[in-house]
């Protein structure tokens, strides 16, 4: 059965992790791979939702409906997409690294007789997306993570040259 994989370590509570990824109306501001086609729909178990992939930034977006399959909170997320010989698994599962640290893995498996006629010409890009997805979902959420711990220690925005305030990005999650 042909699959792709990823995964990333990302220095943030699982929690934070879980918010960020079955929050699909706030994709928008972080995720370039998968887009919420629907934001009145969430993640049910046994619910189809509404989304569309571009596997290339620069590509069209395909839209799909997949099953959710499983919704385990805080562990793990699967749909199955399917059209007449071709069916897509894919998973997001969350592990446990210490402290303030998530492993992320997202898996894609692909069955069914067309699978191997579409592969050949999806497989590259499907893989681009997904660790272009792992990527943005560990910064977005190192962000938002590191936000916070400022916050909780009260620090506020570091001035900027002109006198204004901005948030300061954060590149080096890392540091704190």
């Amino acid at each position: 059965m042909p699959s792709l994989y990823t995964d990333i370590e990302i220095n943030a509570p699982r929690a934070a992790v879980w918010d960020a990824l079955v929050r699909k109306d706030q994709w928008r501001f972080w995720n370039t791979y998968l887009y919420d086609g629907d934001p009145t729909i969430p993640f049910h178990q046994g619910r189809e939702v509404f989304l569309l992939v571009r596997r290339l930034e620069e590509d069209e977006s395909t839209a799909f409906e997949p099953l959710i399959t499983l919704v385990q909170p805080e562990v793990c997320l699967r749909w199955l997409a399917h059209m007449p010989g071709f069916k897509s698994e894919q998973v997001f599962e969350l592990q446990d690294l210490g402290p303030n640290r998530t492993k992320y893995i997202h898996r894609e498996r692909f069955t069914g007789f067309l699978s191997r006629v579409f592969l050949p010409f999806m497989r590259q890009d499907e893989k681009l997306g997904i660790k272009r997805m792992a990527f943005q979902l560990k910064r977005y959420v190192e962000r938002q993570a590191y936000r916070e711990y400022r916050q909780r220690r009260g620090e506020r925005s570091r001035p900027v040259r002109d006198g204004r305030s901005r948030e300061r990005p954060y590149d080096r999650p890392s540091r704190y």
